[in-house]
């Protein structure tokens, strides 16, 4: 089968049934991408994650770049980015042009209060499955529980959390982990 239009289909369902954004994704990109057609493995998915959420931009859409790329280059990232892209656009698109047509209506207004807690189960549900991929224990909760209270409590910008973690993470890799 075509690659392109393989991976292009298989974004753009990712795309069109993923409501949240793109932490609301993950589990859907983890299905396809690790499970289903075996592009990146479950290592590779964590390393992905953990670069998508770092870069500026569309979380999806970084995903998309770099397996798109990794399959075909550039014109796979192309590809890949267009199926992840267009089913928001179509969908914004359609909104917008009827949106004054329905804004008032209480049925609407009710599908998407209804929608809000399960969009919050969507992103808790991956979260909670790759601390375990992470093997995130209560032994090393630490770090997580810190970031947020830097992050919220204290209001420590993210960039120097990273750039720490980083840091950090090469020291370990290079001096610590060796010796163990």
């Amino acid at each position: 089968m075509n690659t392109y239009w393989d991976g292009f289909k298989t974004f753009f369902k990712i795309g069109s049934f993923t409501l949240g954004g793109g932490y609301a994704m993950i589990p859907l990109i983890e299905e396809e991408v690790v499970n289903r057609k075996q592009w990146l493995t479950k290592e590779d998915f964590l390393d992905l994650m953990a670069i998508s959420q770092t870069l500026p931009g569309v979380f999806a859409v970084n995903f998309s770049i770099y397996i798109g790329y990794r399959l075909r280059g550039l014109k796979g990232s192309l590809a890949l980015t267009t199926g992840t892209i267009l089913p928001s656009f179509l969908i914004i698109l359609l909104v917008a042009m009827f949106f004054t047509h329905f804004s008032d209506n209480h049925v609407v207004e009710a599908i998407f209060k209804g929608i809000r807690p399960a969009i919050v189960a969507l992103i808790a549900a991956p979260c909670i499955s790759l601390a375990r991929s992470a093997h995130i224990t209560l032994t090393n909760l630490w770090l997580p529980i810190f970031t947020v209270i830097a992050i919220c409590l204290l209001g420590i910008s993210p960039i120097y959390i990273i750039a720490l973690v980083a840091i950090g993470g090469f020291i370990y890799g290079k001096y610590v982990q060796p010796h163990e």
